[in-house]
């Protein structure tokens, strides 16, 4: 067996609206955990080659050079992916070789499903109670401890990345820090105990597991995490908060499957919407420049730019947090919700297709969701998720000295308390772009 893994340059390709399709951020997150996956492997007597191309391209040839009979992979589900894989096997066939794909990266088995995945609910709730009664987990497998790799051939460098100038890493990539992380945040902080009543949280690292990057990339397998949340279950305790993360890897296994049985309506302006239900905003300069300024968190709302520049910095935003920057952007901004998407894209550690255009549907409300006018309430989210607005201080240090009852109320500051606070609006910090005034009444979605 020859591990190998290509870094695909399309990563780099640029966006109509600007940036990479992989950002720094997220290629360093990626790049940690190829590092990592080598030291794992050469531990058990393995390597890991590492190349720069199109894998359409560059597995046939190395193939060929090897005399290997056989290419195995993950099996995608998204049509980018989809079309790298068709490629490739078109490549090996030509050949004379094969290509094995295998179904990875749920918790549930795409055979195991207890209805054929085009009868998949189209409403998550249903989804959940059928899998939870009729669906079964497959166990895991060992992690091998003893391989070889004989081949001398040239095991290839990772490509560095420039780190973005204001990185902020939490977490690293690659095994060893999710396994570490996931000991911590279980069995030495006993904080699954409370992970229901502290994930809504935004400021630290510990109010949620944040396994998610891990997850994204392979790192850490979700059956893995069941079965140490089952263990936690037997040995420490079982209460709503350890279903609770179970539950949110049921999410995580919903948007593979909607994807699967959807293809590229998840990608549409109407999603999963037999007809459009407004027609996709246009692209002005306008437009244009009201994206620009909610992507670099200088919207002037903020708990809207906090987020953005915990994302710009990190590449990590809370649950709470992207809802509320979604929302922000569909039903304050009246922008395409896919210009988010891409942008989340772009910057996220713990991006992955089907989750991330699958959480943007369900916003916009093109999704697998019967509210379809969701609307977050982005003062009452503030006030009440950041009461003492601590964590938009954190991220806007500008706004330390305005007091936490009116920090979330900043664009209605008058001349005399901006002097007061030290922060000039429009100076300082931005004038918001919406009417700030019309929230804090209607209901906030929490």
């Amino acid at each position: 067996m020859v591990p190998v893994y290509v870094f695909d340059p399309r990563l780099l390709a640029g966006h109509p609206l600007g940036f990479a399709k992989a950002g720094a951020v997220r290629r360093q997150f990626l790049a940690e955990a190829v590092r990592d996956l080598r030291q794992q492997l050469r531990q058990v007597g393995s390597d890991l080659v590492v190349r720069v191309g199109l894998p359409e391209e560059v597995l046939p040839a190395l193939a060929q050079e090897l005399g290997a009979a056989a290419v195995y992979a993950s099996a995608e589900v998204t049509q980018e992916e989809q079309a790298v894989e068709t490629a490739l096997e078109e490549r090996l066939e030509a050949d004379g070789r094969s290509l094995h794909l295998f179904w990875q990266a749920t918790l549930h088995h795409l055979d195991d499903l207890p209805m054929p995945v085009r009868n998949l609910p189209d409403v998550f709730t249903q989804f959940k109670n059928k899998v939870e009664k009729f669906g079964k987990v497959r166990p895991q497998f060992a992690a091998p401890t003893n391989l070889t790799f004989a081949e001398t051939l040239d095991r290839g460098t990772v490509p560095a990345v420039p780190e973005a100038a204001d990185y902020q890493p939490a977490f690293r990539g690659g095994e060893t820090e999710a396994l570490g992380r996931l000991h911590d945040y279980f069995w030495t902080k006993d904080l699954l105990r409370t992970y229901k009543e502290t994930r809504n949280g935004m400021l630290g690292l510990d109010y949620s597991s944040r396994f998610s990057g891990w997850l994204a990339l392979g790192c850490l397998s979700p059956r893995f995490v069941l079965a140490e949340i089952q263990r936690y279950e037997t040995e420490r305790t079982q209460n709503e908060s350890t279903y609770w993360l179970g539950f949110e890897l049921l999410w995580r296994d919903y948007f593979r499957f909607v994807a699967v049985k959807f293809g590229n309506r998840i990608f549409r302006s109407h999603g999963l919407k037999e007809e459009p239900l407004r027609r996709a905003p246009a692209v002005t300069k306008s437009a244009q420049h009201s994206f620009e300024q909610w992507r670099l968190g200088e919207t002037g709302v903020p708990l809207i730019d906090a987020n953005m520049k915990e994302l710009l910095a990190t590449g990590y935003m809370s649950n709470r947090g992207r809802q509320n920057v979604a929302s922000f952007l569909v039903k304050d901004l009246l922008l395409d919700w896919r210009w988010g998407a891409a942008w989340f894209e772009s910057q996220l550690i713990d991006y992955d297709p089907c989750s991330n255009w699958g959480n943007w549907l369900y916003v916009a409300g093109v999704g697998n969701d019967p509210r379809e006018n969701r609307y977050f309430d982005i003062l009452r989210q503030a006030t009440y998720y950041d009461a003492a607005g601590a964590y938009v201080k954190h991220w806007l240090p500008q706004l330390t000295g305005v007091p936490a009852e009116q920090v979330h109320r900043v664009g209605l500051l008058t001349n005399d308390e901006q002097r007061s606070f030290g922060v000039r609006l429009g100076v300082d910090y931005p004038n918001p772009l919406v009417d700030v005034r019309k929230w804090g009444q209607a209901d906030g979605g929490r």
